[in-house]
């Protein structure tokens, strides 16, 4: 049994091995992520790190992807909604309101994280305070519905499915070498020009609100840039703190100029984010991804990310 046998570092695995004279048993099995092959190394579910020799591998195989419980959903969205907080924001019965000018659905969407009575609530009266809230600053009623955490009426539209795909950063071989993506505090006209024309595709989306972009609550933003004169390649990068004390880095707005593509620019801006986000106490990156954007989620399974969860929007 050789290194070359194992499923990549950051899958799951299940490893028999022996233990030393004087134990009860002479095995015993440990679950959880493989984290290095030399020693074979494995992190498991509540972070106790076990390295074993190979001399003492018995039996080894791959496992599936570790269930995500409903706690490490709310968890999550909850640091994201501090990655990307609007401009306004409130809460009723445990939504997480957010009013940003109308630009994106996230900033402009209600969602529901929960509080300190429990899981959010979604009844009559709850609709008609969130309608009223959104009313009052110019915007329709709109429900951001992550898995397991609410449900909206069967008779509402819903739209926009996106997988939210995370990752351990520990488990990531990021590139080696002096870094040509520059970050700054927020983003010149390039950057607004080349995100609002998504490296120049013809479908142009909506005139970018920059203080939305620099948004952040309890955290850091910066925006990347690769290549000069002009940019070749943007990204946006958002440092927060879960409830459960993880640290995130979110990835948004990554773009690649038309012309640029298929040539590893995209994962080398979100590589480099990732690392900045590790300079400043990230342990784990997610991004958010259009269910139906297939480039999109290759580059991000290339680089380890996995499915964590999904949402979705919903209104009457």
């Amino acid at each position: 049994m050789t290194a070359s046998e194992l499923p990549p570092i950051g899958k799951r695995v299940v490893v028999r091995y022996r233990l030393p004279a004087g134990y009860p048993q002479p095995l015993t099995d440990v679950i959880g992520e493989l984290t290095a092959t030399d020693p074979l190394t494995v992190r498991t579910a509540d972070g106790q790190v076990v390295s074993i020799a190979w001399e003492e591998v018995v039996a080894w195989k791959p496992l599936g992807p570790r269930p995500i419980r409903t706690s490490e959903i709310r968890s999550l969205e909850a640091a994201a909604a501090d990655g990307w907080p609007g401009l306004m924001r409130s809460w009723i019965d445990g939504w997480l309101l957010r009013a940003g000018d109308g630009y994106t659905y996230r900033a402009n969407s209600a969602v529901p994280l929960g509080g300190t009575d429990g899981p959010a609530s979604l009844n009559t009266d709850t609709l008609r305070r969130i309608g009223e809230w959104y009313t009052a600053h110019g915007l329709p009623l709109q429900l951001q519905l992550p898995d397991r955490l609410a449900s909206a009426p069967a008779e509402w539209r819903r739209w926009h499915e996106t997988q939210v795909l995370a990752v351990d950063i520990e488990t990531m071989a990021l590139p080696s070498g002096p870094s040509m993506v520059r970050f700054t505090p927020e983003p010149d006209g390039a950057w607004l020009s080349m995100h609002r024309h998504r490296g120049g595709d013809t479908d142009v989306g909506s005139t970018p609100v920059v203080d939305v972009l620099t948004a952040v609550r309890d955290g850091e933003v910066v925006f990347a840039t690769l290549g000069l004169p002009a940019p070749i390649a943007i990204g946006r990068a958002a440092v927060t703190t879960a409830p459960d004390g993880r640290r995130w880095v979110g990835l948004t707005c990554v773009a690649v100029a038309s012309g640029h593509r298929r040539h590893g620019l995209g994962a080398l801006v979100c590589a480099e984010m990732i690392r900045w986000g590790r300079t400043h106490g990230a342990t784990h990156a997610y991004v958010q991804v259009s269910d139906d954007n297939e480039a999109a989620l290759a580059l991000y399974q290339e680089m380890g990310f996995v499915e964590h969860h999904r949402y979705r929007y919903t209104a009457p």
